[in-house]
């Protein structure tokens, strides 16, 4: 595997309060690789947007390192520590545009910050604003442009720099679903086509299980847990994980039947009919509980309680069992329907 772009070793960030000190992160420890789409979730006041300060050393960590691109970012001198910023582009909730440029001359500011001669600048904005299609917007000002136009502008700034990676604090919280998705399909673009490390930062589930690959779940200043979105959505470990993909409380009635299994899917072709198919080929009908269930590219993942009547012999109860495992799907028995979680 290759080397992290990012490391991030026991990393703690305090600041004082009235009351001492405010703890924002403690042991916070994450290894990002080049070319990923990397999410870090959490709910409000978990310190996920202190920790994207902290990796561009926006905020400066009070312990611990965070090496990018193999420097230590604690030992550079100002001049140094601005240089490697610049490959470290940003994106916002509220998009950050300078309501006095242009599309064009928004994106031509960070250049001019650079010291890049004003015919390249534009030449390059140029090459951006049709990155983002959104080169008929060249002149348009901020107030004249919809959000998710905002959007794109602010993401072709923060390509200006050609960065290795870019960090989104929330960059669609204030955009509408469609617009979302158009925005998230456009970073995944962009992160495939120019081979950029793209770190998501949000408290919104549908947007990991859109475009990251792997996630880390920040609670209470501490990273809970990682790993692929995957394994992580499907088998949550963590009661801060299963808050997070169980957000509702979950009370099922009291089904009194001997038969109540949990299944869990873990990558069984989202196109499958799987209960269905189990029915007809079992010839037994099953009562469908509860389900948690989401597609992450292309494979179903999530949690099914499902109730087998009490009238159903061994024999067959035996080949459901066998079927289910023959599809590749985890099958525990539970004494009492309560939660998916």
């Amino acid at each position: 595997m290759n080397q992290p772009i990012i490391q991030i070793k026991d990393l703690y960030k305090s600041y004082p309060s009235k009351n001492g000190l405010a703890v924002a992160l403690e042991h916070i420890n994450l290894d990002i690789y080049p070319g990923e789409i990397f999410g870090i979730i959490g709910m409000s006041g978990a310190g996920k947007s202190t920790l994207v300060r902290c990796i561009n050393f926006l905020e400066k960590p009070t312990s611990g390192t965070v090496i990018f691109d193999g420097q230590d970012l604690s030992a550079l001198s100002r001049k140094e520590l601005c240089k490697a910023r610049q490959s470290m582009g940003m994106i916002f909730q509220q998009f950050n545009l300078l309501m006095q440029r242009t599309a064009l001359q928004n994106i031509c500011f960070p250049m001019e910050i650079a010291g890049t001669k004003k015919e390249q600048a534009i030449a390059r904005a140029r090459e951006l604003l049709k990155l983002v299609d959104m080169e008929n917007k060249e002149d348009a000002y901020p107030s004249q442009l919809s959000g998710g136009q905002k959007q794109r502008v602010a993401i072709a700034r923060a390509l200006a720099t050609n960065p290795k990676v870019l960090l989104c604090d929330e960059a669609t919280s204030a955009l509408d679903p469609k617009t979302t998705r158009a925005i998230l399909n456009l970073l995944k673009d962009i992160s495939k086509r120019l081979g950029i490390t793209v770190i998501i930062i949000t408290h919104e589930m549908a947007v990991i299980e859109e475009i990251c690959q792997r996630v880390a779940i920040i609670d209470n200043h501490v990273i809970a847990e990682t790993g692929t979105v995957a394994d992580v959505f499907s088998r949550p470990k963590e009661e801060a994980t299963k808050r997070l993909v169980y957000p509702e409380e979950r009370k099922l009635p009291d089904f009194r039947s001997a038969h109540c299994y949990r299944l869990i899917f873990d990558g069984t072709a989202a196109k499958e009919p799987v209960i269905s198919n189990m029915i007809m080929e079992c010839k037994t009908p099953v009562n469908i509980v509860a389900a948690d269930t989401r597609v992450i590219e292309g494979e179903t993942f999530g949690q099914m309680i499902i109730q087998i009547p009490d009238e159903v012999n061994q024999v067959n109860l035996q080949r459901i069992l066998v079927y289910l495992e023959n599809k590749h799907i985890s099958v525990e028995e539970v004494s009492e329907c309560l939660n998916l979680s």
